[in-house]
C-alpha cells in the first residue's frame, strides 16, 4: 500500500523498492552500519517533497533525508520501516549574485560544483571537506562540515546566510535572510548541524569569497608527532592565521605518497602543511614568518612549494589521505573529535598509548589548526570481535577529547556512531533541551529518528549518566 501511494506522488522510476535497487542506499560512508530501507524516493520538485512528507506524517512513517551519502557517522542510515528520501535530483545552482557575493543552490549540488560555477566571476565557496568532489551542500549543512581551509574561513555555519526548509508537517520555513544578519533567534545556527532531525532543506544561500590573489604552502617535517602538534600552537600564538594547517603522521604520509605521489618526505614522523593566502605581499611576509616559527619549533626540513603545480600536489596528498589509508587495511574507522589546540601534543600521545593498548594501528590525519582530529583506526571486520574493539577504542578517544575540554565531533556529526558519547558530552538537562527542540519541530519524531540525541534509556545502559562528572538522569527525560 505504501509503495502504491508513493507511486501516485512520484513517477514509477522515482520510487525504488526492489532489493537490488535499495542496496546502494543501505549505508553512508560509515559502512560498518548497514540497513536496507523499506523504500527510497527521489523527488525532483518542492511539491513532491510536500506530498511525500504529508503522506508519511499522516501514516506515521519515519523519513530519513539523504544527500550524497558521503557522511561518516551513520547519519543517513536508513530505517527498515521508513522512507529514505534522496535529494540527489535537487542539483541545480539557481543563481549567482556577484554583487552580493552569494549563490542560491539546491541541496543536492556538490560542494566543489559551487566553486567551479563561481570561478568565472573570480569567486569561490570556502568550506572544502576532503569529499568535496562528491559531497552535497545539503549534507554539509546537515553536519556543519568544515575542511582544510576552515581555520581561516570557518565551517559551513559561517558561510551560509539563508535556508529554505520544509518541516515534517509541511510548514515552509525561511531561516536567515539575504542580509548578513537577520532578526530574532539564531535559527540558522540551530538548523546547521541538526543532522536532518528538524526539517528537509530545499534551498541554501551560501556566501562566496573573492579568490585570493596569491597562495602558497609550506611543508614542514618533524621527527615526532608531538613536536608537530606543538608547532601548530606556536604558529597560532605568533599571530599567523593560515588558510589551512594540516598534520599527518608517518603512516598517513606514506599512504598518501604511495597513492598520489605527492612528494612527501617518507621518513618524517609527521608533516605539517601550512598554507598562506591573501595579497602577494601578505603571503610573502607570512610565509617568512611561518618558516621562522616552524624552524624554532623543531622542524627538521622546511619546503615552500616552488610553483602552483607543487602546491596542488602537496594538497592532493592530504585530500586523498582517507582513500589512501583504505589501501592499508581491510577496514578503517574514522574518528572526528575536536580539542583545544594547546592539547594537541598530549592527545596525540594518548592516542598512541590507546593504539598500543588495543593492538590496533591508528593513522593520524587531521585539521590541526582548529584542533579537529581524524584518527583512522585500522581493523579487519572479518575477525570476530574486532569491530567491537575498534568502536570501544574510538569511543575512548572521543571521551578523552571531552576530558581535555573538547567535543566528540568537529564536522562529521553524531549520527549513530557517537550517540553513546553524547551521554558523556552533555548532562541530562542539556539532553532534555535537545529533545524539546526536536519536539518543537517534529512532535511525532518522524524525521531521522534514533540519531544524534540519545534517549535516557540508552544513556543509562551506557552508564555515562552515572559515572561521568556525577551526571544523573532528569525525570523529564523519562518521556524520551
Amino acid at each position: 500500500m505504501i509503495i502504491r501511494c508513493l507511486q501516485k506522488i512520484l513517477p514509477a522510476d522515482s520510487v525504488l523498492h526492489e532489493t537490488e535497487d535499495l542496496r546502494p542506499y543501505e549505508c553512508d560512508g560509515l559502512s560498518a552500519y548497514q540497513q536496507v530501507p523499506m523504500v527510497v524516493v527521489l523527488p525532483e520538485t518542492i511539491k513532491q517533497i510536500e506530498d511525500i512528507l504529508a503522506f508519511c506524517s499522516n501514516q506515521k512513517i519515519p523519513v530519513v533525508a539523504r544527500g550524497a551519502g558521503t557522511g561518516l557517522a551513520g547519519g543517513a542510515l536508513p530505517l527498515e520501516n521508513g522512507v529514505l528520501m534522496s535529494l540527489a535530483r535537487f542539483n541545480r545552482i539557481l543563481d549567482i549574485d556577484t554583487e552580493n557575493r552569494t549563490a542560491r543552490v539546491q541541496p543536492g549540488v556538490r560542494n566543489l560544483a559551487i566553486s567551479e560555477a563561481a570561478s568565472a566571476y573570480d569567486l569561490y565557496y570556502a568550506p572544502d571537506p576532503s569529499s568535496q568532489i562528491a559531497c552535497s551542500i545539503g549534507g554539509n549543512v546537515a553536519e556543519n562540515a568544515g575542511g582544510v581551509h576552515c581555520l581561516k574561513y570557518g565551517l559551513t555555519v559561517h558561510n551560509i546566510i539563508k535556508l529554505e526548509v520544509i518541516t515534517m508537517q509541511g510548514e515552509h520555513l525561511t531561516i536567515g535572510g539575504d542580509a548578513f544578519d537577520s532578526p530574532g533567534y539564531d535559527l540558522l545556527a540551530l538548523m546547521t548541524g541538526s543532522e536532518g532531525l528538524l526539517g528537509v532543506i530545499t534551498e541554501i544561500t551560501v556566501k562566496l569569497l573573492p579568490t585570493p590573489k596569491a597562495a602558497n604552502v609550506i611543508l614542514a617535517s618533524f621527527d615526532s608527532v608531538a613536536t608537530a602538534g606543538q608547532a601548530v600552537s606556536n604558529i597560532i600564538a605568533d599571530g599567523i592565521i593560515p588558510a589551512g594547517l594540516e598534520l599527518m603522521d608517518n603512516a598517513g604520509i606514506r599512504a598518501a605518497d604511495d597513492f598520489v605521489q605527492a612528494g612527501y618526505p617518507r621518513d618524517a614522523a609527521a608533516i605539517l602543511l601550512c598554507e598562506i593566502d591573501g595579497s602577494a605581499a601578505e603571503v610573502n611576509d607570512q610565509l617568512s614568518q611561518a618558516q621562522s616559527v616552524l624552524k624554532q619549533s623543531g622542524a627538521t626540513e622546511i619546503r615552500v612549494a616552488r610553483d602552483e603545480q607543487e602546491r596542488a600536489r602537496f594538497w592532493a596528498g592530504r585530500k586523498a589521505a582517507f582513500p589512501a589509508v583504505g589501501r592499508l587495511s581491510p577496514d578503517y574507522y574514522c574518528m572526528d573529535g575536536t580539542i583545544p589546540r594547546y592539547q594537541l601534543a598530549d592527545v596525540l600521545t594518548h592516542i598512541s598509548e590507546l593504539s598500543d593498548e588495543y593492538g590496533l594501528p591508528i593513522v593520524n590525519v587531521f585539521h590541526a589548526g582548529d584542533g579537529n582530529l581524524h584518527p583512522l583506526i585500522l581493523y579487519d571486520a572479518n575477525i570476530e570481535g574486532e569491530l567491537e574493539r575498534t568502536e570501544e577504542l574510538g569511543g575512548k578517544i572521543l571521551e578523552y577529547c571531552v576530558e581535555v575540554g573538547g567535543t566528540i565531533t568537529g564536522e562529521h556529526g553524531v549520527g549513530m556512531e557517537k550517540i553513546n558519547q553524547m551521554c558523556v558530552q552533555f548532562n541530562s538537562e542539556e539532553l532534555l533541551q535537545f529533545h524539546a527542540i526536536k519536539n518543537a519541530f517534529d512532535p511525532d519524531g518522524l524525521l531521522n529518528p534514533g540519531k544524534a540525541i540519545p534517549t535516557l534509556h540508552r544513556c543509562a545502559e551506557f552508564g555515562a549518566m552515572h559515572v561521568h562528572k556525577g551526571r544523573l538522569p532528569h525525570p523529564e527525560l523519562e518521556r524520551f
